[in-house]
């Protein structure tokens, strides 16, 4: 009767082949294994275990190939969100003042940091958390001199205005800037202008060429 061995066996076997401690006719003999069944054994693993690696190879292979997939996919979303942001704070930027941008910021519950929103609403996440000083009793009642002024004497510049008012010129010209003041200079008549100089223009010319009188 043909003797039948087991997968856990040959495995064994085999593996005391490759490691070279015994020769073949010596595992023969232990095991009671005929030495060119052994060879077959040694044979199988030998192709088994290239076959394995040309596997593991195929896999890795097909998992880099997948990567370089998933990582083109990724960069082409990157670069569409990037797009549509940038599209939508140039919206945001020109369809909104900036007062009501910073009236659009979450400062509680929101996933986006003041950090992320103050870039996305186009605005200085140090201005945010600035806070105006208010306007004094004195400079108000400054202003309010100013204005009347300008709406008397629409042609006075900052240095009569600080000089009807005895202040600083330098503050006059702050809160001018503030105010939104500019000066109202008459413009220069050039109409006359022309009228005058072609009126004298044709005198001119005669008197240019007028014959000079003979010494007497």
């Amino acid at each position: 009767m043909r003797q039948r061995f087991t997968t856990q066996f040959k495995a064994e076997v085999a593996l005391e082949m490759l490691r070279g401690d015994k020769t073949i006719g010596q595992i023969a003999r232990e095991r009671k294994v005929a030495p060119t069944q052994l060879s077959q054994w040694r044979t199988v693993v030998t192709k088994g275990a290239v076959k394995l690696f040309d596997n593991e190879q195929r896999a890795l292979n097909q998992l880099r190939a997948e990567h370089e997939d998933e990582r083109e996919k990724l960069y082409a979303e990157i670069g569409r969100l990037t797009s549509e942001l940038n599209w939508l704070k140039t919206k945001v930027a020109d369809g909104l003042t900036r007062t009501q941008r910073r009236e659009l910021v979450d400062w509680e519950g929101s996933e986006q940091g003041i950090r992320t929103q103050a870039q996305l609403l186009g605005l200085s996440r140090s201005g945010l958390y600035y806070k105006p000083k208010p306007i004094s009793a004195e400079e108000l009642a400054i202003k309010h001199k100013i204005e009347e002024l300008h709406t008397k004497f629409p042609n006075y510049g900052s240095r009569r205005i600080a000089q009807e008012l005895g202040i600083n010129r330098k503050a006059v010209q702050r809160h001018m800037r503030e105010m939104g003041i500019t000066v109202i200079y008459p413009k220069p008549k050039l109409s006359r202008r022309r009228v005058k100089a072609a009126r004298k223009g044709p005198a001119r010319i005669k008197k240019a060429v007028r014959p000079r009188g003979r010494a007497g």
